[in-house]
């Protein structure tokens, strides 16, 4: 499979996945896992095969997606929109430090109101500089934002560590966040 192909493919079941199976009749269960033959009905204009959505999943550099043993169910790892999806994940103690990519227009907005998941179940972070720069220049010119998790783990606010190893919480208010100068 070509890579414009995969890139395709991994955009159709990240928009399908995480924000918007309800608006095209696909049932997500609470823990974010759709029947995959839903997913290859939802992508059948597009001519998808199975194997080519175990392909993207398993070469996909960001591991966004995962499949029960029998390929028979799949979701997205984390980034989902929609409320009715709550995978449980497993607390965990962070690194120190977590960084958070953001556009530079984003900033005054942190400062005041902190990071907030916005139209996500949770803020995604970064465990190094490179991926936190990369995410926060999807968005215009980027910052890095160096997070305290050693302030945060003691005020009792909990992390959590999706399956493709993208950090997440709630919300981090603005007296843990840092800009990093230097990204």
């Amino acid at each position: 499979m070509d890579e414009k192909r995969e890139k395709h493919i991994s955009k159709f079941m990240s928009s399908i996945l995480r924000h918007k199976a309800e608006k095209l009749g696909i049932v997500l269960n609470v823990e974010g896992w759709a029947e995959t033959s839903c997913i290859l009905d939802a992508m059948k204009k597009s001519s998808v095969s199975l194997e080519e959505i175990k392909l993207v999943v398993k070469q996909n550099n960001k591991q966004r997606f995962s499949f029960k043993e029998d390929f028979k169910y799949i979701r997205a790892n984390q980034g989902h929109s929609l409320k009715s999806v709550n995978i449980t994940f497993e607390k965990k103690i962070p690194p120190r430090p977590l960084y958070h990519g953001t556009a530079e227009s984003n900033y005054k907005f942190i400062l005041k109101k902190g990071i907030q998941a916005m139209s996500r179940n949770y803020v995604h972070l970064s465990d190094t500089l490179e991926l936190a720069k990369q995410v926060g220049s999807r968005h215009g010119k980027p910052i890095i934002l160096h997070i305290d998790t050693q302030k945060m783990m003691l005020a009792d606010i909990p992390f959590y560590k999706s399956a493709n190893n993208v950090w997440l919480v709630e919300y981090i208010a603005p007296k843990y966040i840092i800009r990093c100068d230097r990204p």
